[in-house]
């Protein structure tokens, strides 16, 4: 039975374990010595600028430290939104790691909102408060939802005009891409971004994530602090050869739009049904959905899911989602729904 808790628990797709098995005939230096990592680096570099720095790294965790790494430390604080990953579900690696404060913004629908920014760097130059360094923002956000290119740029500008970095996480980023209908440098320096968490893992590759760093002067640290953060890997090339297959021929817009197609079929399937409401805008790959208590355990009873106060759920598509999962599952939700609402 196919999984809606997560795009974590999909398989890998046919290309990245294609490109894994064929970077396994024969011996290749490690470390990143390697001709796949050196044309991965290179289709990155066509995406986002000659300049871009590329990093491959183990895991989004990784990405996300090692990039905080280079543009905070401790005395410093990245902001970033109150539902933000670096905040909420990363067990506190950018502190215990950077010695950062990572301190939460004001947000609508999971974007920072401007004004919020604006009041947070309201603290500068004050001894007594950890200075802000960097913002931290999440394509798409944790609930889903997408900046504008226009928005990035606003708090893009509002960022640097007070000093500070811009980090964007993107672990979901080939599914906003897709969903705005834009390449993936769009999500670069023309954006306002100087560092970039790029994900693959959540999109069908089996493993590994990159860094990308777009201002130049933020690199000089990261291939040690890459060590340093145990984020080297000696085999780099099983990592980056899924890259290279994942960037070569579409294959990130493929998976993506797939994934984004299947959470639209399920947001339609289950809209209007009395007992499920959809909380926020389907834009990608993910829904959040509130429903009644009994309608949450009915169908966790078989479907295992993530949910919270409130009859919060989420439900994630994959690119591997098909078409018979999506309606199988949405009327075991509608069913769900109706049962509860029947007189007892």
């Amino acid at each position: 039975m196919q999984s809606f808790a997560s795009d974590n628990n999909s398989g890998a797709c046919p290309e990245a374990l294609a490109a894994i098995a064929a970077a396994s005939a024969g011996h290749a230096i490690g470390y990143g010595e390697d001709p796949w990592t050196a044309r991965a680096a290179a289709l990155f570099k066509e995406e986002y600028g000659a300049s871009a720095e590329v990093f491959f790294v183990l895991n989004g965790t990784g990405s996300n430290v090692l990039a905080l790494s280079l543009a905070s430390g401790p005395g410093q604080a990245v902001l970033c939104s109150d539902c933000a990953h670096v905040r909420v579900d990363e067990t506190g690696a950018p502190e215990a790691s950077v010695g950062c404060q990572v301190l939460p913004l004001r947000s609508r629908e999971g974007k920072v909102l401007p004004e919020a920014l604006e009041e947070a760097l309201g603290v500068l130059g004050s001894v007594h408060q950890a200075q802000p360094s960097c913002l931290s923002l999440s394509q798409p956000t944790e609930l889903g939802t997408l900046y504008s290119l226009e928005e990035l740029r606003e708090l893009a500008g509002i960022a640097h005009r007070a000093g500070l970095a811009l980090h964007l996480d993107g672990a979901r980023i080939a599914n906003a891409a897709a969903a705005l209908g834009l390449p993936l440098g769009a999500f670069g320096t023309e954006a306002g971004v100087d560092l970039l968490s790029f994900g693959g893992m959540k999109n069908g590759l089996a493993f590994g994530e990159v860094l990308l760093v777009l201002r130049p002067e933020l690199a000089r640290r990261a291939p040690y602090l890459r060590k340093a953060r145990l984020q080297l890997a000696s085999k780099m090339r099983f990592v980056s050869c899924q890259y290279e297959a994942y960037l070569s021929d579409g294959l990130w817009r493929r998976n993506a739009l797939a994934a984004n197609a299947s959470a639209a079929r399920l947001a339609r399937a289950v809209e209007g049904e009395p007992g499920i409401e959809l909380a926020y805008p389907v834009r990608t790959n993910a829904l959040f959905v509130r429903m009644p208590r009994e309608a949450i355990e009915s169908l966790r009873a078989t479907r295992f899911f993530y949910d919270w106060e409130g009859g919060l759920v989420r439900w994630m598509t994959s690119f591997d989602t098909g078409d018979s999962e999506v309606d199988a599952f949405a009327a075991e939700a509608r069913a769900a729904a109706r049962a509860s609402a029947r007189p007892r």
